[in-house]
């Protein structure tokens, strides 16, 4: 079986494989300060839970973004399952597709994950726009070739950042409005209509504007924690997908190891 570890700004995302298939996940906030063996504690209980022994994995494989995480995952890897990881973008696990911008050793492990796996996955010319820390958006053509993008703030960001300025602002909660209307009657509702339908505008925006210099059909593919808040509330995803940046790293495992 496949571990398989996307480390993230805010959480790490541990799943189990079988094949493509996620047989498990968990998460974890993410600390760089976090050790091998304190991972080691919390991940050996939840792989009994599954019925699952440390015999059973024969591969690890994870991506970061997170560079002073790194050594601690080695050291998971090494010292309690006896295998040297593959790290995403490094050694055999280099992506397996062209990357067409100006700075091609910038691209983060996570959104070469989403690139991997939704060209593999969807195949054509394809958008994908990932709800996380950042809101981020790519250009894929149809041989599945990384041609560019955009970095936005996040959602949350914005509302840190609307609250963490502001003297009487309360923090609200995220979600979708309970109605279309962009009135708010409250002060709530006005910063629940400013945060969310702000950003569902600033996204069909940036997609319209990215489909027009594409010049060719594109299908949009969702992903990231907020992906299926959105899609309430929009019809300008083809596709919404969860899993894209984990299943990326099995896919990526297949080829290092092909």
């Amino acid at each position: 079986m496949l571990l398989a570890a996307d480390v993230g700004n805010t959480n790490v995302v541990f799943a189990l494989f079988d094949g493509r298939e996620i047989k498990a996940r968990w998460r974890i906030a993410t600390d760089p300060r976090r050790t091998g063996d304190e991972y080691a504690v919390w991940l050996l209980q939840l792989l009994a839970i599954e019925g699952v022994r440390r015999e059973d994995i024969t591969q690890i494989i994870y991506a970061s973004v997170v560079p002073r995480a790194n050594h601690n995952l080695n050291v998971l890897s090494e010292k309690y399952f006896g295998i040297t990881p593959l790290v995403a973008g490094q050694g055999a696990a280099e992506w397996p597709f062209a990357i067409d911008v100006e700075q091609p050793s910038s691209l983060g492990a996570d959104r070469a994950l989403n690139i991997l796996a939704a060209h593999d996955k969807y195949g054509g010319d394809l958008i994908v726009v990932d709800f996380g820390t950042a809101t981020k958006f790519e250009a894929i053509d149809f041989n599945g070739t990384y041609k560019g993008g955009i970095i936005a703030p996040g959602i949350n960001l914005s509302l840190d950042a609307l609250v963490g300025k502001t003297a009487k602002l309360p923090r609200i909660a995220i979600r979708a409005p309970d109605n279309n209307s962009v009135i708010g009657r409250n002060t709530e509702d006005q910063m629940l209509i400013g945060i969310f339908w702000a950003h569902v505008a600033m996204m069909e925006g940036l997609i319209a504007r990215m489909r027009a210099e594409i010049g060719r059909p594109a299908k949009v593919v969702a992903t990231g924690g907020l992906a299926i808040l959105f899609d309430e509330k929009t019809d300008i995803f083809d596709h919404v997908d969860a899993d894209l940046t984990i299943q990326g790293l099995a896919i990526l495992s297949e080829h290092a190891t092909s």
